[in-house]
């Protein structure tokens, strides 16, 4: 029996919030697994696949790179660890981040993930919506994507499969291992996103 360790960097962020949506998920799907919050290297080393959560993206890395978090976790994503990074977790994972204001960003970034992403792209927390978009790789039925403090991913490598568009311009992509979103779909009661992030992770055990 396969058992899936789960971990959700812990940070800052939506932690808790991604916690519920891995344990549901798991319930469904009827998978045997936990999930933990992955704050040390060593924790790193014992999960499965790992969830970086919305938030703020510079303290996130700033934080998990003082004591070699950050840089064991990309060896890891490197070497084929499963990996999901939504909102501030996208920008964490691209090559290269820029703000609307300041422009290119010198902040602490995993670099694993082939993309630009542009912080707050769709304003800030006063501009959060809600918008119905379109997943081809999670079925016919739209998926109910939560935008808050949004950034958006504004260019891609050729490795870099485009899961989901809106009109402002690209909301989610999987490079082989890694899953990035500029949602939140830990915010929604559609667990598809997290389901599919399970799947990955179990085709790699």
């Amino acid at each position: 029996m396969t058992t899936l360790r789960i971990g959700v960097f812990g940070i800052q962020g939506d932690i808790e919030e991604h916690v519920k949506a891995v344990n549901s998920a798991m319930e469904q799907e009827k998978l045997h697994g936990e999930t933990m919050l992955v704050k040390t290297p060593e924790a790193v080393e014992i999960v499965d696949g790992v969830i970086i959560p919305g938030g703020e993206s510079t303290v996130i890395g700033s934080l998990s790179s003082i004591n070699g978090t950050l840089g064991r976790l990309e060896e890891r994503i490197v070497k084929g660890l499963p990996v999901l990074g939504t909102c501030a977790g996208a920008i964490l994972l691209s090559r290269e981040a820029e703000d609307r204001v300041i422009g290119r960003t010198r902040q602490k970034l995993l670099g694993v993930l082939d993309a630009t992403v542009k912080r707050n792209a769709f304003g800030r927390q006063r501009e959060s919506f809600e918008e119905a978009v379109s997943i081809p790789k999670l079925g016919a039925e739209p998926f109910p994507a939560v935008f808050i403090r949004a950034p958006i991913i504004s260019s891609v490598g050729e490795q870099v499969e485009v899961l989901s568009r809106v009109k402002e311009g690209i909301v989610a992509v999987q490079q082989r291992n890694i899953l990035a979103t500029s949602f939140h779909p830990e915010l929604s009661r559609d667990l598809r996103f997290h389901k599919y992030f399970l799947s990955l992770v179990l085709s790699n055990k």
